[in-house]
């Protein structure tokens, strides 16, 4: 006797397992289907008014209002973003508490010998965000013109050129190492609390370079009182057009920059991560979100979870060498 199971009596199975060579809904996929049917929490590891920060605030809006839901910034900051990713790593995995990563999580791993998260073990890569480019500035009184006339200074005898850098282990001062190891140099590494009072010493002649972040560095730079030699990013910048890159004035493969990044908690629905991903790309691609990123010396750097996999790996790769060579440590 043959039977007949219709759609009311399917869905009362529920999770049955399938009966008849009939397929169920996959579970992933009906999640998606609603999503977001509530808030949505953003943790960003850093305070407000920070570059990761500002970052998040230009596009979590924007999504909100294309979601039709409630959208919020949770600032967890602490421990270079140590805590904000310890804390997202516990989220549930529904796509409800997402991640804003940055730079600090492909570098964290090579300076800290333990550590409560696993950047690429407890989260999925949703999206890049925006990178931040790091500009290379001396003091007027510096006699190079370019990164040649600035790798010979510094070859010289008796050369006692030394860069400042907001802090020990962050991205200027990995900038500058990594410029060490292409360029065979030897600058020396001054450390300090922040990109304020390292360029103020730029500034002042007691330093004679930083490898800057850009809101640090473009108004400096325009005014005159720092003079730029050339954009770390891998391409020039849309902030600074006219400035060449590091690499094209002859370190090739020479990149360094800070960025923000879209992370969900590991286990979350691969239909939910790609239904965030192309809702997230399409903010990003609205003028009004580009150009609040520029004025915060941003550029958006949307793409695919699997292309942001693959940064990511590139980069904690490339700093991991960068802090064995220069041996860097914090704990």
């Amino acid at each position: 006797m043959t039977t007949t199971i219709n759609r009311r009596q399917l869905l009362a199975l529920g999770a049955a397992p399938v009966a008849a060579g009939l397929p169920l809904l996959h579970a992933g996929a009906a999640h998606a289907a609603d999503y977001p049917n509530k808030q949505v929490k953003f943790i960003v590891p850093f305070p407000p008014g920070g570059p990761v920060d500002t970052t998040a605030r230009a596009f979590v809006p924007p999504l909100g209002q294309l979601w039709g839901q409630g959208t919020f910034i949770d600032n967890r900051a602490g421990g270079g973003g140590i805590i904000g990713a310890e804390t997202a790593a516990r989220q549930p995995a529904d796509g409800y508490s997402l991640f804003v990563g940055a730079f600090h999580h492909s570098v964290n791993p090579s300076l800290h010998a333990r550590l409560g998260y696993d950047i690429q073990k407890d989260f999925v890569p949703v999206s890049f965000a925006a990178m931040f480019p790091v500009f290379l500035v001396v003091n007027p009184s510096v006699p190079a013109k370019n990164v040649q006339e600035l790798i010979a200074l510094a070859k010289k005898p008796g050369s006692n050129l030394a860069f400042a850098s907001s802090g020990n282990g962050g991205g200027t001062h990995l900038a500058g190492e990594l410029f060490n190891m292409h360029a065979g140099t030897q600058l020396l590494h001054i450390p300090y609390k922040g990109s304020a009072p390292a360029m103020t010493d730029v500034l002042g002649g007691q330093v004679a370079m930083m490898f800057s972040d850009a809101p640090t560095a473009i108004g400096h730079i325009k005014s005159g009182k720092v003079r730029v030699l050339g954009v770390a990013s891998p391409k020039r910048s849309a902030l600074m057009p006219e400035v060449p890159t590091i690499a094209e004035q002859g370190l090739a493969g020479y990149e360094a920059y800070s960025w923000a990044a879209l992370f969900a908690p590991a286990g979350t629905p691969k239909e939910v991560v790609a239904k965030v991903n192309a809702d997230f790309n399409q903010v990003m691609r609205n003028p009004e979100v580009r150009q609040r990123l520029y004025v915060a010396g941003a550029e958006a750097d949307p793409g695919t979870p699997e292309e942001m996999a693959q940064r990511l790996q590139s980069e904690i790769d490339k700093w991991a060498r960068v802090v064995k060579t220069a041996k860097i440590r914090i704990d």
